[in-house]
């Protein structure tokens, strides 16, 4: 594959970026094509083995897709959904293959699932960098939010579906009714929408979805918190609270919702090692529920790519960089297992790990955890790895390149697409101590952060150059 295809990434631990190659290389094999019965755009990714779009696979493909210098489609995954927009608003989770039709169940007669587009759209606006598109996409996403909001909010503000919509499908929630992970992804569709009309400099979207996103975190915070557990809870249908520590409650972090006491309080779950804080993390379900199961069943306790990288992108926002990143190798040290078991079995990157073993995690229904699926691993060996062990966060519409080093390493990146620019940044020991060395075609800034001891922000220009870290 040539190099600029994808960028290339450098870390001490051969096996991890091997592992990111190779998932970029398993990428090649997951496009498909919309037909004139399906209506689905010409070239679009999917799982191979799925004879269906999913809405949910869909927004988490794009967290991945940004970084391949546009060599894979991104948006055309998330078009395939908006093409399908019914007059009321509504964008249903799957859409057949074969005719393009929705797919609806009797479990969920909506076919809703978690509404993550803006928060997607927002992320490959700042990683693609295309203005316009979000001003073409906008009214999409408003009929999309007035559609849910209609549909499933209740009197007391909070929003209500069925346990399937949330994703955790087999998870010991069977009485919920006000699900925490469903009411905090509104409410972070709310803090993107909010963001997204601040890319369009429109102040009256932006204050008129600031004001849902507030008032929602205000219900959130007032009734699904339990201060004495140190912990957000699903709701019975009486308004009760049911107390089952699930993975969902971590949402409520990338949705900013707790203060930074009370989010100190949560995140002490996740290093707790009788609860969130195995070896692999973290379990869908708390390690001290009685349901936990330690080879996996589903979501009742196996480790899924997808859960991982929400909940690290929640400690991101607390400033929490460092153990988000020790919690991204562990994980990704566990991916690296099931690709490379013992002689005898046959590796691959998995839907889901067992929590306190190597391997799989174990599943009553046939056929899962599915082998090679990208739509959730690669969030862990691609995006992951760049954003969290190399530590980088791009902004392309501001020509920002922000690095965290939280330790001193080899470590880096060749050949990243900015926009129409090619960059490459690498930290190495040469005879005049640690350095980090500069590529450039353009002008961009570049945020160093170091070891949270030294922060500064340079304009690099084009051509080659290098930092000592010493004069920083």
């Amino acid at each position: 594959m040539a190099q600029k295809e994808f960028p290339k990434i450098h870390f001490y631990d051969q096996d991890l970026t091997d592992m990111y190659d190779l998932t970029w290389n398993y990428i090649k094999d997951f496009w498909k094509s919309g037909t004139p019965e399906n209506g689905l755009q010409n070239i679009y990714f999917n799982y191979p083995k799925n004879d269906k779009i999913h809405q949910f696979e869909a927004c988490f493909s794009s967290f991945f897709l940004v970084y391949s210098n546009r060599f894979f489609p991104v948006i055309s995954l998330l078009d395939n959904f908006y093409s399908k927009q019914e007059k009321d608003g509504a964008i249903r989770g799957q859409y057949s293959e074969k005719n393009g039709k929705p797919i609806l169940s009797k479990e969920n007669p909506q076919g809703v699932m978690p509404p993550l587009f803006s928060w997607a759209e927002y992320n490959i606006y700042h990683k693609v960098g295309f203005k316009k598109r979000v001003r073409e996409i906008m009214p999409v996403l408003e009929k999309y939010f007035i559609w849910v909001e209609n549909n499933f909010k209740k009197e007391n503000g909070l929003y209500s579906v069925p346990l399937e919509a949330t994703m955790m499908t087999n998870a010991p929630r069977q009485d919920s009714f006000y699900q925490i992970d469903f009411n905090t992804q509104q409410a972070i569709n709310a803090l993107y929408m909010s963001a997204l009309g601040d890319v369009l400099n429109d102040k009256e979207i932006s204050y008129r979805y600031k004001r849902a996103y507030f008032s929602l975190k205000t219900r959130i915070s007032s009734l699904m918190w339990n201060e004495k557990d140190g912990f957000y809870y699903d709701l019975d249908n009486k308004g009760e609270q049911i107390k089952v520590k699930t993975a969902a409650a971590f949402w409520s972090l990338l949705a900013e919702i707790p203060t930074e006491v009370k989010g100190e309080t949560l995140m002490q779950h996740l290093t707790n090692i009788d609860e969130f804080g195995l070896d692999n993390p973290f379990p869908s379900l708390s390690a001290s529920e009685k349901e936990f199961d330690k080879e996996g069943n589903g979501y009742n306790g196996s480790v899924f790519p997808w859960i991982t990288y929400v909940i690290i992108k929640g400690l991101e926002k607390y400033g929490k960089f460092e153990f988000a990143r020790e919690c991204s190798i562990k994980h990704l040290y566990f991916l690296l297992e099931g690709l490379h078991p013992e002689e005898g079995k046959s590796g691959t990157l998995w839907e889901a790990y067992a929590p306190q073993q190597e391997g799989p995690a174990s599943w009553k229904e046939k056929g899962r955890p599915r082998s090679l699926f990208l739509p959730y691993a690669a969030l862990s060996t691609i995006a992951l790895m760049i954003e969290n062990v190399i530590g980088l966060y791009i902004s392309l519409p501001r020509k920002t390149v922000d690095w965290i080093i939280p330790t001193l390493e080899v470590l880096g990146i060749e050949d990243l697409a900015l926009k129409r620019n090619m960059i490459s940044i690498l930290s190495n020991k040469s005879g005049r101590g640690w350095e980090i060395r500069l590529e450039s075609e353009k002008l961009y800034y570049l945020t160093i952060n170091i070891l949270d001891s030294k922060k500064k922000t340079l304009p690099i220009p084009s051509g080659k150059c290098s930092i000592l870290i010493d004069k920083l």
